[in-house]
């Protein structure tokens, strides 16, 4: 039996590794960068050599390796294949295969959220549950969905993409995606900066966000907490996009248990409460009690689902 797993999280700045033993002890970390020249030739390479070189530094021999397993920011098929990561310079190969070459060690790869959501129910905020949604709220709205211990990629690896379901028609401006009305829109860091933009813009009332020349979700949500009415407004209205778009889901999946990570969930309480507030309102009567909970692992949840990905195989 194999004593060690690696896990790796390619991100467009750099690559995240860790060193696990299978018990989900993490017993080293450590980050490389991002070769993404050239098509991102570079990048897997790197990664071979890095995971060579941190064997070799702990005296770890490969036949007590049970792998590597990795998370991939793009689409990625259950046979390993990815279907073009555009910050990678990626197009479509079979990243599985050709990391297994290199290393001489079995590969698992998966979407980078997917790989965050099953590091979160191993050993994180959804740890003793093995049906899990996670939804990571930064920049963009991530998700990731974990049935029977197991990641939902679907057949385009495009399973979990939660940030992209429609929650507004008459939205005039367009997502990153290329449609419109998405629910990043209005709930990512950049989605309620925007709303408390125009929602500024077309109301009276007083508000500490007027004194604050570059709004940020966290000046949002701390306004709020303070008692600040517009923002407090801000806050329900963002609750509920998101608790309603929840209930969809979970009319769908039926999870356990949602895991909300990313930035803006250092907001904490008043982001869980509000947002299981609305989704209570509109779940299904056989889902209005599941659970809700914080992400735990911040930016090493990937690592820890990437290690997880191959002890689940």
């Amino acid at each position: 039996m194999a004593n060690y797993v690696f896990g790796v999280d390619i991100g467009g700045t750099t690559v995240k590794l860790g060193l696990f033993t299978t018990e989900g002890e993490l017993l080293d970390k450590w980050e490389i960068t991002t070769r993404t020249d050239e098509g991102g030739k570079y990048i897997l390479g790197d990664i071979a050599a890095s995971i060579e070189e941190k064997a070799r530094e702990k005296s770890v021999d490969k036949a007590d390796v049970a792998g590597i397993g990795m998370g991939v920011p793009g689409p990625v098929k259950s046979d390993g294949t990815v279907l073009k990561c555009v910050n990678l310079g990626w197009g479509i190969f079979n990243v599985e295969e050709e990391l297994s070459k290199l290393t001489g060690l079995p590969v698992r790869a998966g979407n980078d959220a997917n790989m965050a959501a099953l590091g979160e129910m191993w050993q994180g905020g959804g740890k003793g549950h093995k049906n899990i949604v996670m939804v990571t709220l930064g920049t963009g709205v991530g998700g990731g969905i974990i049935l029977n211990g197991k990641m939902l990629s679907g057949v385009n690896g495009a399973g979990g993409e939660i940030g992209h379901i429609c929650v507004d028609d008459d939205e005039t401006e367009m997502c990153g995606c290329g449609n419109k009305g998405c629910l990043e829109q209005y709930t990512s860091a950049t989605g309620i900066v925007r709303s408390a933009k125009i929602l500024l813009n077309t109301t009276d009332k007083p508000s500490k966000l007027r004194d604050v020349q570059y709004i940020s979700a966290k000046e949002i949500f701390d306004a709020a907490k303070g008692g600040d009415k517009v923002a407090a407004t801000l806050v329900e209205n963002h609750g509920k996009a998101l608790g309603k778009a929840l209930a969809q889901i979970a009319c769908v999946v039926d999870p356990e248990i949602f895991v909300i990570g990313g930035g803006v969930s250092k907001a904490g309480d008043i982001l869980i409460h509000t947002t299981q507030k609305y989704f209570a309102q509109y779940a299904f009567h056989a889902c209005k009690q599941t659970k809700f909970a914080l992400a735990k692992l911040g930016n090493d949840a990937g690592i820890y689902g990437g290690a997880c990905s191959i002890l689940n195989a």
